[in-house]
């Protein structure tokens, strides 16, 4: 294994992931970084426990100071389907994107550093709602404690969009905002495998497993006995793309952390020709990362920032619908590759203790109204109607 920790330190860990305040996380951080022995096969993982707990004693004392003063908090509660943080350079238009897509109330001015804080905003398309974060500028390779707070929004946003100046040679911009984040743990490229681990509750369901890609150089009993190892018996390990079991234990950390990213090459209007050639060397430069050449003060290009967000986080839509009545107006949004049984845990428990069938209209379904079982794999745009005895 790569940290190859002593029982004692994943026994410490375990109250890390089970901490729910701000001064739980910190105590229990601080005594895992005590048991977690020294030697190369740790280093990676205490410099990430180090980097993470002077984030949370940050937060822990802006919280404190917010309290005392009465002003809001510069954390930003998810709202909506997905949140996405808008991150970038001083003065690269952040702030007209999202006052511009919707309608947010941002801090609008020509000079850089006007955003000092967060400002939330909510993008509807397709049926979803994207929550955008403005957030003040981010500067490469600073340890300031702005820096920090952008860094704890990027952490709890679910994509990023990267927004550069054509102006101001937008590829070294891209590759110093990649360099730094990446130095914090957040990766804005897919990793060749991931893996995520919800925890749940005690009960019989075990380690259950969703392959949207492959395990190789282990068996999923391997994987159910590192859990346990970690006094984890009832999980959902989703794995995606090629994974390995060093992969699933640093799943467990956390100390790598994926963000589907759409980067925005902004007032392109400037330099029109130049902008495309420079979105094109970004493209090729971050395999598999959107780009979008745009022009923010004149709304061009921006409307395909909801379709791209989407496109990378992988989401699809799903309608529910009780039998006898219509199809509910608002989807379900779900990633891709889920099936019937996400959607019966997500409407209500007592749908999938007393499961008998589902039926299915859609892209999905062989035919209209098709019965299929817990483990049909769902697409974009089906309806879902779920015949239960509760």
């Amino acid at each position: 294994m790569v940290t190859n920790l002593p029982a004692e330190a994943r026994a410490k860990w375990l109250k890390v992931m089970e901490a729910r305040s701000i001064e739980e996380k910190i105590k229990a951080l601080e005594e895992f970084l005590s048991s977690v022995p020294k030697h190369k096969g740790t280093e990676n993982l205490r410099e990430w426990a180090t980097k993470r707990l002077a984030e949370l004693r940050e937060e822990a004392e802006l919280r404190k100071r917010k309290k005392v003063s009465r002003r809001a908090s510069f954390f930003i509660e998810k709202s909506g389907d997905v949140q996405a943080a808008v991150i970038g350079p001083p003065n690269v238009g952040k702030s007209i994107i999202v006052a511009a897509l919707t309608g947010a109330k941002t801090r609008i001015s020509d000079y850089p550093g006007s955003t000092a804080e967060p400002v939330p905003g909510m993008l509807k398309h397709k049926d979803m709602l994207i929550q955008l974060i403005d957030t003040p500028p981010i500067t490469p390779g600073s340890t300031s404690s702005m820096n920090s707070r952008v860094i704890g929004l990027i952490r709890n946003a679910d994509a990023l969009v990267l927004v550069v100046d054509v102006l101001e040679d937008p590829v070294n911009s891209v590759l110093r905002l990649k360099e730094h984040l990446e130095s914090r743990g957040i990766l804005i490229t897919k990793p060749r495998g991931r893996v995520i681990i919800e925890r749940e509750r005690a009960g019989r369901s075990g380690v259950r497993f969703a392959l949207m890609g492959k395990l190789i150089d282990c068996t999923m009993d391997d994987v159910r006995k590192l859990l346990e190892s970690y006094r984890i018996n009832n999980a959902l390990v989703k794995v995606y793309g090629e994974v390995t079991l060093d992969d699933v234990e640093n799943g467990l950390f956390e100390n790598r952390s994926y963000k589907p990213t759409v980067v925005v090459v902004n007032k392109a209007d400037v330099r029109p020709d130049y902008a495309v050639e420079k979105a094109k060397e970004i493209g090729d430069l971050l395999i598999g990362v959107p780009v979008i050449v745009a022009s923010a003060i004149n709304r061009k290009g921006i409307d395909r920032l909801g379709e791209e967000l989407i496109k990378v986080l992988e989401l699809i839509r799903v309608y529910t619908k009780q039998p006898g009545m219509e199809v509910s107006e608002k989807p379900l949004v779900l990633m891709k590759s889920s099936t019937v049984r996400d959607v019966a845990v997500k409407v209500h428990s007592k749908l999938l203790e007393g499961f008998m069938y589902a039926k299915i209209w859609g892209p999905s379904a062989k035919y209209p109204g098709e019965k299929v079982g817990l483990g049909h794999i769902l697409m974009d745009g089906d309806i879902v109607e779920i015949h239960s005895r509760s």
